[in-house]
């Protein structure tokens, strides 16, 4: 393969191109479901191809494959492209500088999950199930795993020869409860997405199903029967389950430089940030420190090196609530006189690598978990998202949450309510929060679903947390629609 690739390269470097790259990956994935301990899905697929990307006359033509055959052919579509593409340009595209590398990069893991039977797998769905299964009053139970291993080469006309292998595991577990009126579910450990980690099949032995199936059937049964969450505004606290969300969705999207430049707007929308705001605006409280990390461990956004063969970085997103800049590629981060920093991937070999989040972490604060509750007078502690929404700017935004524990007095009473809805405008929200937890809550949250580009694209991203406090949050749908 190595030899093929280097004569494509070849070929393309006496076309004259102005640069040239070519990635060949090849992804196997198994996803396994089962639903009332019935088997509902047992899929392996494999897909293998290959992506040229060539830059000619300032303009990009991509060309794909599962051919490797006709590797030329593929080469001249590509050429052909930024041909074309030359003729209507409005602005020549020019890529920030790169080192030139030549690596090995494997993920850690300790049990390759693809080494293990499905028939283990299933043993442990079914096994959650059952467990599940002892309360009577629930109407349906689940549990879902997933796997991938994702072997990719990369090489181009600057002398780059990146090998990595990736692989990621996760799952989860849901219980529902119904009455005549009402249905509930409780999830573990996270809502219908689950979690995932860039690890082997220890992970999903981590997770121990089975020990907490007996907590979210119980949960699901009395949510059913719960209060509706009351409406008004309350001190929140967040747990992990539902602040990578916010973080996705209120900070990860909005700081990706292609939504900034209006690449996305067409489909994913904009971003209500500018580069202007660099080291100037407001973004939250100073207990706000983020960073796009794709060197975490275990993180689904973790990786050796970028699909532009751009090593792997830890970029300060926001520090102490002062906005600090941008994801970039190497096509985009010209654009504001700064160099990729690494985060252009692309979910297959027929896409081409765009602006991804990598892992975007809430870094850890001071506080306890009960420290945090302890300064609550009357709030909510809220936990595992439900739905959501926001803006194309990503500025206005609703989520709800499985789960609601009321908070009296600085303690937890007890007392759980249903169909928790909580809304804001991103900087006031961010702004609010006057407490993040320490390390020992931390967790890393993995979203192996996030959509993007034209054609679409589904990545792998990560978020790592620990709860965090915010003051007087509107809460409610009554509240939301009056005001």
């Amino acid at each position: 393969m190595q030899r093929k690739i280097d004569t494509i390269l070849e070929y393309l470097k006496n076309h004259d191109v102005d640069y040239a790259d070519i990635r060949v990956t090849d992804m196997l994935e198994e996803e396994i479901s089962t639903e009332n301990q019935t088997v509902m899905k047992l899929s392996t697929e494999r897909s293998v191809g290959y992506g040229i990307r060539v830059f000619l006359n300032g303009a990009l033509g991509f060309a794909s494959s599962q051919n490797f055959e006709n590797m030329e052919r593929i080469a001249d579509k590509a050429i052909e492209l930024a041909r074309a593409s030359a003729l209507t340009l409005k602005e020549p595209v020019k890529l920030s500088q790169k080192e030139v590398v030549v690596d090995n990069y494997s993920s850690a893991y300790k049990i390759d999950p693809f080494e293990v039977s499905k028939s283990e797998k299933l043993d442990l769905l079914f096994a959650a199930e059952e467990a599940m299964r002892a309360n009577a009053t629930l109407v349906k139970t689940t549990g879902f795993l997933r796997f991938s291993k994702e072997q990719k080469t990369f090489a181009d006309t600057e002398g780059s020869f990146i090998r990595q292998t990736i692989i990621i595991s996760g799952g989860g577990i849901q219980a529902a409860a119904a009455n005549k009126t009402d249905m509930q579910i409780r999830s573990y450990p996270n809502s219908a997405r689950g979690n995932y980690h860039t690890a082997g099949y220890e992970y999903i032995k981590e997770l121990d199903f089975v020990k907490h199936a007996k907590d979210i059937d119980k949960e699901a049964e009395l949510l059913v029967n719960a209060e509706e969450c009351p409406s008004g505004h309350f001190d929140l606290v967040i747990d992990g389950t539902q602040l990578f969300l916010q973080i996705h969705e209120s900070i990860g999207h909005p700081t990706e430089l292609d939504r900034v430049l209006g690449y996305e707007a067409g489909y994913a929308g904009t971003s209500f940030l500018n580069p202007d705001m660099i080291d100037k605006f407001t973004y939250g409280s100073e207990h706000i420190n983020v960073v796009a990390d794709a060197t975490a461990s275990k993180g689904l956004g973790t990786y050796g090196y970028d699909d532009e063969g751009v090593k792997a970085q830890k970029v300060h997103l926001i520090t102490k609530g002062i906005f600090k800049g941008f994801t970039s590629s190497r096509d985009t981060a010209p654009k504001i006189n700064q160099e990729s920093n690494g985060t252009a991937r692309a979910s297959g070999w027929n896409r081409i690598p765009i602006v991804r989040m990598t892992n975007i972490n809430l870094l850890p604060g001071d506080y306890t978990l009960e420290q945090l509750i302890q300064d609550v007078n009357d709030g909510l502690l809220l936990s595992t998202n439900k739905s959501w929404s926001i803006d194309d700017k990503r500025l206005n935004f609703q989520f709800s949450t499985e789960i609601a524990y009321e908070i009296k007095n600085g303690a937890l009473t007890g007392k759980i309510y249903k169909n928790p809805i909580y809304s804001g405008i991103t900087p006031e929200f961010w702004r609010s929060c006057d407490g993040v937890a320490n390390k020992d809550h931390y967790v890393m949250y993995g979203t192996p679903n996030c959509g993007k580009g034209e054609p679409g694209q589904v990545m792998h991203v990560g978020h790592g947390c620990s709860p965090a406090r915010f003051r007087q949050v509107k809460v409610g749908v009554n509240n939301v629609l009056s005001n």
